[in-house]
C-alpha cells in the first residue's frame, strides 16, 4: 500500500515517484492540520501532542502511562519528556498504583480540568480551516482509522 496505483505505475521508475505515495500527502497534509492548531495552542502554551494528550485525559483521566502511549501513538521515548513537561506546567500529576508500582497513571490537576474550558472552541476554529465537507471529513476519519487499525 506504499504506493497507489497509477496508469503509469506498472514500471518500477514510477513506483518511485513522490506523485503516486500514498504516504506523502498524509505526511504533509498531518503537518498542514497540525500548523492551523499552532496559533489556537498558543495562548494556552500548549503543543500540539501536549493537547492531544489533554484530550485523551479530559476523556478518561487517570489513565496508565502505558496506556496513554497506545492510544496516542507514542513511544515511552517522545511520552515521558512530553508528560514531564506537563507536570512542570502543573497540568498533570503522576502517581504510581499502588496495586502495582510498576504502573504509573496520569491525573488531571484542577489547573489541568480547568484548560479544558479554555479549549472547548480549538476543534471548531480548526475545521473552519479546513476545506472539507462534513461527509467528506467524517469519510476521510473513517479511512485513516482504517489504516491505524491495520
Amino acid at each position: 500500500m506504499a504506493a497507489v496505483k497509477t496508469k503509469d505505475s506498472h514500471s518500477g521508475a514510477a513506483a518511485l515517484r513522490l506523485g503516486n505515495q500514498l504516504c506523502f500527502p498524509l505526511y504533509a497534509a498531518s503537518r498542514q492540520v497540525i500548523r492551523l492548531y499552532t496559533p489556537l495552542l498558543d495562548p494556552l502554551k500548549l503543543t500540539y501532542t501536549q493537547y492531544i494528550t489533554l484530550l485523551a485525559l479530559w476523556e478518561q483521566d487517570g489513565l496508565a502511562v502505558k496506556d496513554l502511549g497506545q492510544l496516542l501513538y507514542l513511544d515511552s521515548g517522545t511520552l515521558t519528556p512530553l508528560l514531564k513537561k506537563l507536570e512542570q506546567q502543573g497540568l498533570i500529576s503522576r502517581k504510581r498504583s499502588g496495586q502495582d508500582e510498576r504502573v504509573v497513571t496520569v491525573h488531571l490537576t484542577d489547573a489541568g480540568h480547568a484548560l479544558n474550558q479554555r479549549a472547548l472552541d480549538v476543534p471548531r476554529q480548526v475545521a473552519s480551516c479546513i476545506p472539507l465537507e462534513r461527509e467528506d471529513a467524517i469519510q476521510l476519519k473513517r479511512l485513516l482509522e482504517r489504516i491505524l487499525g491495520a
